[in-house]
């Protein structure tokens, strides 16, 4: 269970502050159950309800500082996903974003980049889906850097590509 003032990544909205544990007083809530007042953190002005026993959206704690290091290290070596069929490629995007994994999201970044530099080296634009994921994926990820590494949210990219320089 997750505590007051905790960081968390919750499905689609990504990285929240846990702002209140307990029962919400609403005539839509049940009674005696236990929910999270979540603050989202790019998403100034918004509160989100929801059960603490929640099983249809993925919640879990924010990276710590090494471990988010540690996937920075890794993202060199991590496989980019090499899916033919258009449609088919969304539909993974899709799956591995609402899977809140963080190495899931590097794979979706380094995939879409790498098409990006053979399509405009084809002389081809960059597909909107391809925009979109990769939109996606860097906010959610970088989102959750931030946190991690004490950082703010557009500092992230530079720090990534120096750390990258460095090993």
């Amino acid at each position: 269970m997750f505590e007051v003032g905790d960081y968390i990544v919750y499905g689609n909205n990504g990285v929240c502050q846990v702002e209140k544990v307990g029962p919400l007083e609403s005539k839509i809530a049940t009674r005696g159950k236990v929910y999270y007042t979540l603050s989202p953190c790019y998403l100034k002005g918004s509160t989100i309800f929801t059960p603490a026993d929640n099983q249809k959206v993925p919640m879990r704690p924010v990276m710590t500082k090494q471990e988010s290091l540690q996937l920075i290290d890794a993202m060199q070596e991590m496989d980019a996903l090499w899916i033919t069929d258009e449609k088919r490629r969304e539909a993974e995007y899709k799956e591995a974003i609402q899977k809140c994994d963080a190495a899931e999201l590097v794979k979706i970044i380094k995939t879409i980049f790498q098409r990006k530099e053979t399509r405009i080296a084809e002389g081809k634009k960059v597909t909107a889906t391809d925009e979109k994921y990769f939109h996606l994926a860097e906010e959610r990820l970088y989102g959750e850097f931030a946190i991690a590494l004490n950082m703010q949210k557009d500092e992230v990219a530079a720090f990534i590509e120096e750390r990258i320089k460095e090993s």
